[in-house]
């Protein structure tokens, strides 16, 4: 098994993002983060399929792959020989058969998806929660954001969101002031055939009384629920003491990303990740320019971004890949736009080649996370595969 000790504060930054140390301060705080992604696979395939630390959900299937995880998997690339995951057999599962066996006597807490496609799946958390607060924190202090008292507007009960806010605010001792939110009523409502806005109303409500306190520094929320609020407060996000609004979740336009960042944000940073509950954070980037910290200088000659915002999930952890919608084993050139496919590789939760709901353009690597990503993220024109239904979350 593998513990992280959770590190002691951090010295902040008083400027802006710091291409040169954020990947190393990630690196620091999570020494996994130094594995090559062939040996965290082998690692992660003895986990979870040796008779000792595997969950009952993989080590039942183990004898109908066609293939012994623990002899013929030896490469992330050889992960393709699982196919395409089907996220029914995490809605049909026994919770307690997705506790990996490693983890016996640990506490371990549910997570449940928002329901944007379906019933909502099942997935249990021990280690990863922290994982994910020790990079999303390293980023943080990078930017000179660790440390402040918290607005969340975001999901509660069941949902992973709220409960990495928390986790994201003990790590340095911070207060969290958050609402009820239940996202999927605003689902139910919309599939109904209503438009959900009175529920939407409640959520600004409790959010706007929260920051007229002007106690906080840190605004947690979806991109939705941001554009919803740009529209109903009177005064700027600043003046209310908010330094940074963290999103994740659903997708934004160009024109929406334009409004937000032109006439609501001005100078509050806008720090926003793609993924969702099974495949986690995909951290943000800057787009690149001449100076600065966004400059590409120590590219590698591998060439310049122009897609804006890029999105990078952190190996070898899991891989988010831009596959040819034709072929999910095929990988679509840099700029190009295809079916966004993921492999989850923790210790709580694997997931081989889950073909998401979105598409996105692939994205070379960044100076600030040196592997490829993804950009203009939108949902997939082809629903015959998935019913989507993104509402504010």
């Amino acid at each position: 098994m593998i513990t992280t000790d959770r590190p002691g504060p951090r010295p902040q930054s008083a400027y802006g993002p710091a291409p040169e140390s954020m990947y190393e301060l990630m690196r620091e705080a999570l020494p996994q983060l130094n594995l090559g992604l062939d040996e965290w696979t082998n690692r992660m395939m003895r986990w979870h399929f040796a008779d000792d630390t595997g969950s009952p959900f993989w080590l039942s299937q183990r004898p109908t792959l066609g293939f012994d995880p623990l002899r013929d998997i030896e490469t992330f690339a050889d992960l393709r020989r699982f196919g395409t995951f089907d996220v029914n057999r995490l809605r049909q599962a026994p919770v307690r058969d997705l506790v990996p066996r490693g983890f016996a006597g640990r506490p371990f807490r549910v997570f449940e998806t928002g329901g944007t496609t379906g019933a909502p799946c099942r997935i249990v958390n021990v280690t990863r929660l922290g994982n994910d607060v020790l990079m999303y924190s390293a980023m943080l202090s990078s930017r000179g954001l660790a440390g402040l008292d918290i607005v969340a507007m975001t999901p509660s009960g069941p949902h992973a969101y709220g409960h990495f806010v928390e986790g994201l605010a003990d790590s340095w001792g911070g207060a969290v002031c958050a609402i009820d939110f239940d996202p999927r009523w605003v689902k139910h409502e919309l599939r109904s055939g209503r438009d959900g806005e009175s529920y939407l109303a409640h959520l600004l409500s409790q959010t706007m009384n929260l920051l007229e306190r002007r106690e906080a520094g840190l605004l947690f929320t979806t991109t939705r629920l941001l554009l919803a609020l740009a529209a109903e407060l009177d005064d700027p996000l600043a003046d209310f003491g908010i330094r940074a609004v963290c999103t994740g979740g659903t997708s934004v336009t160009a024109e929406e990303d334009r409004l937000l960042r032109t006439e609501f944000l001005g100078d509050v940073q806008w720090i926003d990740t793609y993924g969702n509950t099974l495949v986690g954070h995909a951290l943000p980037t800057e787009p690149l320019t001449e100076g600065g910290c966004g400059t590409n200088r120590g590219r590698n000659n591998h060439g310049r971004n122009n897609h804006g915002r890029t999105y990078h999930l952190a190996p070898p952890f899991g891989e988010i890949r831009v596959a040819d919608t034709a072929d999910w084993t095929g990988t679509v050139d840099y700029g190009q736009r295809g079916r966004v496919v993921t492999t989850t590789l923790l210790e709580d939760l694997f997931i081989p080649n889950l073909i998401e709901r979105d598409s996105a353009v692939r994205a070379r690597p960044h100076p600030w996370f040196p592997w490829d990503g993804v950009a203009q993220v939108a949902p997939a024109d082809d629903t015959s595969l998935l019913a989507v239904t993104e509402g504010v979350y």
